[in-house]
């Protein structure tokens, strides 16, 4: 394909399964779908790797694919040159070997990386689009730092999770303008890595209320057993989770709270009233679920993401990309990550501080959710391009 974009992929880290290789991988092979392999549009032009570790494959598929590996981001992202020379940036600052602090916060560099990107943007007079994988950072501050660089810069700017990309099942999305009255989400594993896709399963939904996303007023971390008191207070609603459990194929018999010893809650009230909830449940459920109620209706779905290589909702999390670096609009608002990311670090600190319910008026991130989505899986699970065998590496 001529004249195809040109990116920058800066990583901290690359090896088989890591989230360089369930998204760089396809920029290189070929987008696996459900309706078939997607030729990239854009091409990857240059790599910048912050680590190398002992598993690592990133070396070897850009020697394959003859693509230079550059030792700083700036000349990653000038080519070797003196002036930016990509059309877009994927960051990928997830994985590696970095500290996690008091809180248990996996200390990625992201700002340090955004801000060496955008100082190339800065010196060169003009900027592309980047894309930050997952959250923008471990803390609010450099995460606010973030969003309001890219600003000033006028980066077209995405962020984000793969899980409003994976398949639903059933098939759910409010329509614009929807009233949400209750919602929950349903997560599992590690308290920051997943909560967080949890929380981006949340707000995906309930940001397409009347009016838009008005922001958070506070939130609570619970764990153990003061999460089933809250329960039987009415804290969170124990029909919404019920709901959500229900869509969830894959489970062991019997209740939550047989098989959940040691569930945990994030307790949300957003500043137009809305009370949401999430919660984690290590032990009984490994897959994600939304329910909420709308106009007097309980509706839930299952957020599926497929186990195993090639990890196809990575693939329609690259396509939406894509389609940012192709036309220089992003597909999804920014301010979702910016928001999912301040609940997660209030969680964290929440946890950190005794469970204790903290206030975020920092939180009052106002947005509207998108129209349509360019690029979203059409069935309830995997099938075609994304169930065939991966080319080999």
């Amino acid at each position: 394909m001529p004249d195809r974009k040109k990116i920058a992929a800066v990583i901290t880290s690359y090896f088989p399964y890591s989230h360089a290789d369930v998204i760089v991988t396809k920029f290189l092979k070929g987008i696996p779908t459900d309706a078939g392999l997607v030729k990239p549009r854009v091409e990857i032009a240059s790599i910048y790797l912050d680590q190398i570790d002992r598993r690592d494959i990133g070396q070897s598929l850009a020697w394959w694919h003859g693509v230079p590996i550059y030792q700083s981001i700036r000349a990653a992202l000038t080519l070797g040159g003196n002036e930016l020379a990509v059309d877009g940036v994927l960051l990928i600052g997830e994985h590696g070997d970095y500290p996690k602090d008091e809180m248990g916060r996996h200390m990625y560099p992201r700002r340090a990386l955004f801000e060496q990107i955008c100082g190339v943007f800065a010196s060169s007079g003009r900027s592309v689009p980047v894309f930050n994988d997952k959250h923008l950072s471990y803390n609010w501050e450099d995460a606010r730092w973030m969003y309001d660089r890219a600003k000033d810069l006028s980066v077209p700017f995405m962020a984000g999770s793969s899980l409003p990309l994976g398949w639903r099942k059933p098939f759910l999305e409010y329509p614009p303008e929807a009233p949400v009255d209750e919602a929950l989400a349903i997560g599992y594993s590690d308290i920051e890595a997943y909560g967080y896709h949890a929380l981006e399963t949340l707000q995906c939904m309930v940001e397409r209320r009347p009016g838009g996303e008005t922001g958070v007023v506070n939130v609570q971390f619970l764990e153990g057993e003061a999460v089933w008191e809250a329960g039987r207070q009415g804290r969170w609603s124990k029909g919404l989770a019920e709901a959500a459990c229900a869509a969830i194929e894959e489970k062991p018999d019997g209740p939550m709270e047989r098989h959940c010893l040691n569930p945990a809650a994030f307790l949300i009230e957003y500043r137009d009233g809305l009370r949401a909830a999430v919660l984690m449940l290590n032990g009984y459920v490994s897959d994600f679920a939304y329910a909420g109620k709308s106009r007097g209706q309980v509706e839930a779905c299952e957020f599926y993401l497929q186990r195993g290589f090639p990890f196809g909702h990575f693939s329609y999390l690259s396509l939406n990309v894509e389609e940012m670096f192709v036309t220089g609009q992003p597909t999804y608002p920014v301010e979702r990550t910016l928001l999912t990311t301040g609940l997660i670090d209030a969680v964290m600190r929440s946890r950190y501080q005794g469970q204790e319910r903290l206030e975020t008026p920092h939180l009052g991130i106002a947005y509207r959710s998108y129209g349509t989505i360019p690029w979203r899986p059409t069935g309830p699970r995997p099938s075609g391009a994304t169930v065939e065998i991966w080319p080999p590496r």
